[in-house]
């Protein structure tokens, strides 16, 4: 039987793991801001193998653990995944769509994580997460799509990628979880290394030289492969390795509200009453995402074999 105490504490550690993890996404909201004002345009394959290879080779320096056996393969496709396909699509979202249409494709990953938790981790489809699913997505869309967004072919199917690409490996993440052997910064580095060395020769044969790289992009950079890629995924992978899928994929919408926020404190984006309308839809789904679905009570013996109304 679970003392008062002991549930005391374990919701707090949940509480605690659920807020580490939550500082991921939100370092990923400067992602749109720092590409657009601070990189070179044009090289999404490049920006994502600096953000990657030096991140994944210092988290392995610090881990100390190289994967064994079947890991080496599934270390492969999780780092391909969540990282060598991930970052260039949401570079090319970034360049090719205004930053509310892209975020919003993107915040279509809670979705499809909760219909990919069927298929693959064989849990029941709940209607509360698709739900707040779509109330989220409604929400990211209210927050940051303007009236004057123009579309762009090639930027939808990149963001429609990325969100389908990081659902199906955060899903495959979860399903496999972590080795006993690896902590979460070795998790972490072989996944980014394996994402960087994925991107390394893909880049020169696509992009060819690298751009010319002034202060501003250095410190873009050096961000992104710092912040947002060595520590953000040691604390995602930490999470989505001890807390439930579904719950860790709704905290991807903290990102683009993260992204609005930005604009408007450092672009001059305005917001007005129907973005305040959708941060507060988006808040709502997040925070019912940590919240487990409604279970219908089991009926008794007595009413499976007659009538109870």
């Amino acid at each position: 039987m679970t003392t008062p105490a002991a549930h005391g504490g374990h919701l707090r550690g949940h509480l605690s793991r659920t807020l580490l993890t939550a500082l991921a996404p939100v370092s990923w909201g400067t992602f749109y801001v720092v590409t657009t004002e601070l990189l070179p345009p044009g090289h999404p394959l490049f920006a994502g193998l600096l953000r990657a290879l030096p991140a994944g080779l210092i988290a392995l320096a610090i881990g100390r653990t190289l994967p064994r056996g079947a890991w080496w393969g599934k270390a492969t496709v999780l780092g391909v995944l969540n990282i060598g396909l991930l970052f260039p699509l949401l570079t090319v979202a970034a360049e090719r769509l205004p930053g509310g249409a892209a975020a919003t494709l993107a915040a279509a990953q809670p979705l499809a994580v909760a219909g990919l938790a069927v298929a693959v981790l064989r849990e029941r489809l709940s209607a509360w997460r698709l739900a707040w699913g779509v109330v989220g997505v409604v929400g990211v869309g209210l927050v940051v799509i303007g009236p004057a967004a123009a579309f762009d072919l090639a930027g939808i199917l990149a963001g429609l990628g990325s969100a389908v690409t990081m659902a199906l490996g955060v899903t495959l993440t979860k399903r496999w979880g972590r080795p006993a052997e690896a902590g979460p910064a070795a998790f972490a580095g072989w996944q980014l290394t394996a994402g960087g060395l994925f991107l390394l020769p893909l880049t020169f044969l696509v992009e060819g030289a690298p751009p010319a790289v002034d202060g501003s992009a250095v410190l873009g950079y050096l961000w992104l492969g710092g912040v947002g890629g060595l520590l953000a995924f040691v604390l995602w992978f930490r999470g989505l390795t001890t807390l439930p899928v579904t719950s860790v994929a709704v905290l991807v919408l903290l990102s683009p509200l993260v992204a609005a926020v930005l604009g408007a404190a450092l672009l001059g984006q305005t917001q007005g009453p129907v973005q305040l309308l959708g941060f507060g839809l988006a808040l709502a789904s997040i925070v019912a995402g940590q919240l487990p679905p409604r279970r219908r009570p089991a009926r008794s013996p007595a009413c499976r074999s007659s009538s109870c109304g």
